[in-house]
């Protein structure tokens, strides 16, 4: 009968499926317009958009993260220190590697027991280095307190990994207390890096940095419970690497921040 020779047929996207299987696999935040652009850009497989929707939706490939909002930490003490000039001024393009940085320090939360048994909230905190050139995150510290230490080993890091660029550096903060110390400014006056801070309560002014911070914690944080630092900063170490060399962004014509330096430079 027709409906048995139906069933009987071979599956036609056999491979495609499972090509959009192993993507999955390693990109399980890929909804299908990214999925689309991974198989045309980098695996060189001509599909048609609808048809990798149809498949990714019979296959139960559906983005599952979770967009929840957390109360975004704030390291602001008032004036400390020196507050330097607004130089970026919500200019975050540029053309040239390793001359524009941003920094910023954000807060995670995991759960701990004690020897009594009792379940306590701890912190985590994070303080990456990016470049605006291509977002990628060049250096960062992970500590269980906010920590000069930890700002200041980065930002040494930073410091190292931009020397090549051939234009004089500019690093950007907000005006957290970190950013003010004079250990901070000293450091960038001896390299002669400048250093722009955003205004007062304006986070926009940093909105590259809170635009990586919203997908890091959409896509391995919300939603996941951590049971230990070590436990939550492999994830985040994980995360970040997987960030930088595998996935892709449109602005960066569907390649990932690594692949678009690299390709950068070898043109």
């Amino acid at each position: 009968m027709y409906w048995q020779k139906r069933f009987e047929r071979p599956n036609p996207d056999r491979d495609l499926e499972e090509e959009i299987t192993q993507i999955h696999t390693e990109n399980k935040d890929y909804g299908y317009r990214r999925m689309y652009r991974e198989l045309r850009h980098n695996k060189k497989i001509l599909v048609n958009k609808k048809k990798v929707q149809r498949i990714m939706q019979k296959l139960g490939y559906q983005v599952t993260s979770f967009t929840r909002k957390s109360r975004r930490y704030n390291s602001y003490k008032g004036n400390v220190g020196k507050i330097a000039p607004n130089r970026i001024n919500r200019h975050f393009n540029t053309t040239v590697p390793h001359q524009k940085i941003t920094t910023d320090t954000t807060e995670f939360k995991y759960y701990e027991v004690d020897s009594k048994g009792r379940m306590n909230i701890k912190k985590l905190y994070l303080d990456p280095f990016l470049d605006m050139f291509n977002s990628e995150v060049l250096c960062y510290s992970i500590s269980k307190t906010p920590s000069a230490v930890g700002v200041l080993s980065a930002q040494k890091q930073a410091i190292a990994i931009t020397s090549d660029c051939k234009y004089r550096r500019t690093f950007h903060s907000d005006r957290g207390w970190a950013y003010q110390m004079s250990a901070y400014s000293y450091a960038l006056k001896e390299n002669k890096i400048f250093q722009s801070m955003s205004r007062k309560g304006n986070c926009y002014d940093n909105s590259v940095m809170e635009n990586f911070f919203g997908l890091l914690k959409q896509e391995m944080y919300y939603g996941n419970t951590y049971y230990s630092f070590d436990e939550l900063k492999n994830a985040i170490e994980k995360y970040i690497k997987y960030y930088n060399e595998r996935r892709i962004k449109e602005k960066l014509g569907w390649l990932s921040p690594v692949q678009f330096r690299l390709k950068t430079l070898a043109a």
